[in-house]
């Protein structure tokens, strides 16, 4: 049980009503699922946590499926039970495999073990793994 519950829609302020049904309107969805349902209890962290994932998950540079993916990649990495759960429907959602699947876990297995593998051993970056000063004046000049 979530520490505080969960607000449902019918016991819900304006406020949270009138998020919950952005979440619905941009999903295409009829529900609010539990993780919004416990935010809830703070209208600001659900409206700012919303905005967020709406904006960063909206279609851009990355496709969804690769989005989708990537959210899945670290919920696994940070151990989100719940995260992995909806990540992975939302990744099956938008296109993905099981042989998908299957290798994405593969590549988080190997890439948690050479992280920690190279933080154990303390191992130091190889310069051409570096950006060229070429590289670095070209951010500067986009960072503004």
């Amino acid at each position: 049980m979530a520490t505080l519950g969960f607000i449902e829609y019918q016991d819900a302020s304006a406020e949270v009503r009138a998020v919950y049904d952005d979440i619905m309107r941009t999903r295409d969805t009829d529900w609010i699922n539990n993780f919004w349902k416990a935010l809830a209890h703070d209208p600001a962290t659900l409206r700012r946590t919303w905005e967020s994932i709406r904006q960063i998950m909206a279609p851009g540079t990355l496709d969804a499926l690769t989005k989708e993916m990537i959210y899945l990649a670290v919920s696994v990495t940070n151990g989100c039970g719940y995260c992995i759960a909806s990540h992975t429907a939302a990744s099956r959602k938008a296109g993905m495999s099981d042989s998908m699947f299957a290798e994405l876990m593969a590549v988080v297995g190997m890439a948690n073990e050479t992280n920690r593998l190279v933080n154990g051993y303390q191992v130091e970056i190889d310069e051409r793994f570096k950006p060229s000063p070429a590289h670095r004046k070209e951010e500067d000049s986009t960072v503004k």
